[in-house]
């Protein structure tokens, strides 16, 4: 990453505007990938009474009964699917403080008894019942199939926009799962971490989705597109009194410091859709034929240096995609792990 000041933000309806207007976007594509590995995608092809379907859903999920959302524990789950409660997640050994469901899309795979464990990821998902909430499942469904297809249609976009093939980046991934955020409540909080160490903020802006990289990305582009360390200010609420308040990743911080003047009010919802990487494929041995322009992004990248993010080293050590996975996961989720792995 660079010494980014600002989250890009990049207008998907560029590429309906002509030759010159899609250029323009596949730019400012391989700027931001390659130098914040942050952005903000404004008019993405989802459409807007889904999205606010979804947003309006997100509030009536948690307001379930506690008995029905423990009934949909991720404990139950070997494939790290469904809900957890305050404090039961952990990032660099330390607790986050949200609740959370972990939700995902149908997939056939080649799971068999005598597979590898890191095959169990991959199992049905823990939904609530339309008795529960109707039209739920029905609703967050079709959102992950619009987002699946934008995520494939913005990875041949990157292809394109590093001067790669633009299918270049398909035997990566056999399923749809992207890095992508949708900020469903006006909350402020969500922050980037540039090369200097200081946090940029990206609150919520209108009709977007907040898209980043991880390290299974950096690993396949051997460091072109950097996964950017990320974290969201969560306030410990009014019984606090010492001033301090939690951050993803569990550690401490104080709103006069990080810059904050107002305190956000009630709960804040946010909605991500992941991409994996397939599970069997090893990084290491999957090396992309970039251009010596591309090579010289990195090459001259100005202020690379260490910052927060979390380290899946597994990538870099040739071990398969899916293992790297379910280390992470072992590590985020220990009830889980300790139930089933």
């Amino acid at each position: 990453m660079s010494t980014f000041e600002e989250i890009p933000v990049l207008d998907w309806s560029l590429l309906s505007g002509g030759a010159e207007s899609r250029a323009k976007f596949i730019s400012q594509l391989r700027s931001a990938m390659t130098e914040v590995g942050f952005l903000y995608l404004l008019n993405p092809p989802i459409d807007d009474h889904l999205v606010q379907s979804v947003i309006d859903y997100a509030p009536k999920l948690f307001d379930l009964p506690q008995q029905t959302k423990e009934s949909l524990a991720m404990v139950n789950s070997e494939s790290f699917f469904g809900y957890n409660k305050l404090g039961a997640e952990i990032t660099k050994g330390n607790t986050d403080f949200r609740e959370q469901f972990d939700f995902g899309t149908p997939w056939k795979g080649h799971r068999s008894p005598e597979g590898p464990e890191y095959e169990r990821l991959w199992g049905p998902a823990q939904w609530p019942s339309d008795t529960d909430l109707p039209g739920f499942h029905a609703t967050y469904s079709a959102y992950y199939s619009q987002c699946a297809e934008l995520s494939f249609q913005f990875m041949n976009l990157l292809a394109e926009a590093l001067g790669l093939p633009s299918d270049a980046f398909e035997r990566f991934y056999d399923t749809p799962r992207d890095v992508m955020l949708l900020q469903a409540s006006p909350h402020p909080g969500l922050q980037a971490q540039n090369a200097r160490g200081e946090w940029i903020p990206a609150p919520p802006r209108p009709r977007t989705l907040v898209v980043n990289t991880g390290k299974a990305l950096e690993s396949a582009t051997r460091g072109v597109v950097p996964a950017t360390s990320h974290r969201v200010l969560v306030p410990r609420g009014p019984k606090s009194t010492n001033g301090e308040q939690a951050k993803e990743g569990g550690s401490l911080y104080n709103w006069a410091t990080d810059g904050l003047s107002t305190r956000p009010t009630g709960a804040r919802y946010s909605i991500p859709f992941f991409q994996s990487i397939s599970q069997d494929i090893r990084v290491s041995e999957n090396q992309l034929d970039f251009p010596q322009e591309t090579l010289d992004l990195l090459k001259n990248r100005k202020g690379d240096g260490a910052t927060e993010s979390v380290n899946f080293s597994e990538y870099a050590q040739g071990q398969p995609s899916g293992q790297a996975q379910l280390i992470g996961r072992i590590k985020a989720s220990l009830t889980p792990s300790a139930q089933h792995h």
